[in-house]
């Protein structure tokens, strides 16, 4: 391929918005291994957050994904294929892009955990306040009590 074909190609995965508009593949080969990504996205997403079971899922899925677009992208940055498998070659990567980012809006926690934890969090705070407060009125007191 000629070498402004390889930019050309290469600008249109690294471009913002380069997933606008784009649907996420129905399935994509990940390690040699047919994976139905949009079915697996879709029914992730449908749960608005990613139930503790499923953490260790998303986030494997994800990892695969991210190994799967470098993998895609190099033979392009070292001008190993044509042009015609390149453009097969980012127009998967925009997919999988794609698919990444639905994966990431996901709220990753637990809404109950998450809300214990930040409850404790805030009595900290409030203890702590408490007692520089009370430390320093219980002080001023004494010295002017006398």
């Amino acid at each position: 391929m000629k070498e402004f074909e390889r930019k050309q190609l290469l600008e249109r995965v690294n471009r913002e918005g380069a997933t606008v508009g784009v649907q996420i593949p129905e399935t994509i080969e990940i390690q040699g291994e047919m994976i139905d990504l949009r079915e697996f996205v879709f029914e992730i997403k449908r749960r608005d957050t990613i139930p503790a079971g499923e953490r260790e899922r998303v986030d494997q899925a994800k990892r695969n994904l991210r190994r799967e677009r470098l993998e895609r992208l190099q033979p392009i940055e070292d001008n190993e294929v044509s042009y015609e498998e390149g453009r097969r070659l980012i127009d998967d990567i925009v997919g999988i892009d794609r698919a990444l980012n639905a994966l990431e809006q996901l709220r990753p926690v637990d809404l109950e955990q998450e809300s214990k934890l930040q409850n404790a969090a805030d009595q900290k705070r409030w203890m702590s306040f408490l007692k520089k407060a009370l430390g320093r009125e219980g002080g001023a007191s004494k010295r002017g009590g006398r």
